[in-house]
């Protein structure tokens, strides 16, 4: 398998207001050994919340608008903002908009983020 539409791959839904899908990494049916792809649907008033983590990730928004933090410094995103984060930087999206903020994640090295369980425990808010 090497393409999949997103709407057929199943989703978690996450407390902070966020539905995650991951597309292509090596749990996938899309296999990746080296980096994982995502495609989040944030609705309004949610986030991923502040986490950090070894991976280099980026976000890249493609519909809605909210505001980006990265090692303390914030800013506004809007399709098609791109940012990247370095290992280890904490960071947060926050959808501050009236509709769905929708974004891709790409990392590496593949695995799953700690933050994810973290969150789903309700450790991170």
């Amino acid at each position: 398998m090497f393409s999949k539409h997103v709407s057929e791959v199943p989703g978690t839904e996450f407390p902070a207001g966020r539905l995650t899908r991951v597309v292509i990494g090596p749990q996938c049916e899309i296999k990746a050994r080296h980096m994982v792809l995502g495609h989040v649907t944030i609705y309004p008033g949610g986030a991923v919340p502040l986490h950090q983590h070894e991976q280099e990730e980026v976000y890249t928004v493609i519909a809605g608008e909210g505001e980006i933090t990265v090692g303390g410094e914030t800013r506004p995103v809007r399709p098609v903002s791109m940012t990247y984060i370095p290992s280890n930087q904490p960071h947060s999206l926050v959808n501050t908009g009236t509709a769905d903020l929708v974004m891709l994640f790409a990392y590496s090295p593949a695995g799953i983020v700690d933050h994810w369980q973290e969150e789903l425990e309700g450790k991170l808010k």
